[in-house]
């Protein structure tokens, strides 16, 4: 079986990004040495699932940031509108999580890291995520991209942990009930 897993940062507001997808605010508060466990974290992946906001601000990125495969869930964007050097290295899809997920497992992955705020959301509510880690940034921006949105029910999570760290960044990781 597959499982879903988080590895966000937002803000103590509960943002992800700014309305424009801007993410200058977060790198201004991370510490240089600072090992939040991404590193380790994406070693444990076979890839990323991302919405179509989140590979949009991504693809701004020089390089690319990911060795692993990408699947980038969009209603509108189609394998034939990515750049040559996405190609071998992007797919997109219109499925549903559900489906994306099955033919995941299909291909022999395991654990798959899903990205981007309304993806997050879609993926909680087929309750195909199995674990987040979340760190909430010493940092309020007002207004932005909010990580989580309306639910049709409560949805209760576990605490896992919780880490701090020098700068105010704080790590909990959770795993819906």
């Amino acid at each position: 079986m597959i499982e879903g897993h988080v590895f966000i940062a937002t803000s103590q507001d509960g943002f992800i990004a700014r309305k424009d997808g801007s993410l200058g605010w977060l790198t201004e508060v991370s510490v240089a040495g600072e090992d939040h466990g991404y590193d380790a974290f994406i070693d444990t992946v076979d890839g990323i699932v991302m919405g179509r906001g989140t590979f949009d601000v991504v693809t701004a990125f020089d390089p690319w940031p990911y060795s692993k495969p990408v699947i980038v869930m969009s209603r509108t964007l189609r394998q034939a509108d990515l750049s040559d050097d996405l190609k071998d290295r992007v797919e997109i899809t219109d499925e549903t999580p559900q489906s994306v997920m099955a033919r995941l497992a299909r291909r022999g992955w395991t654990k798959a890291y899903i990205d981007g705020g309304r993806a997050i959301q879609s993926f909680l509510a087929a309750g195909l995520i199995t674990e987040m880690s979340l760190f909430r940034m010493p940092v309020l921006i007002g207004e932005g991209r909010p990580l989580f949105g309306p639910l049709e029910k409560d949805l209760r999570l576990d605490l896992v942990e919780v880490t701090s760290f020098p700068s105010g960044i704080v790590k909990t990781r959770y795993r819906p009930r």
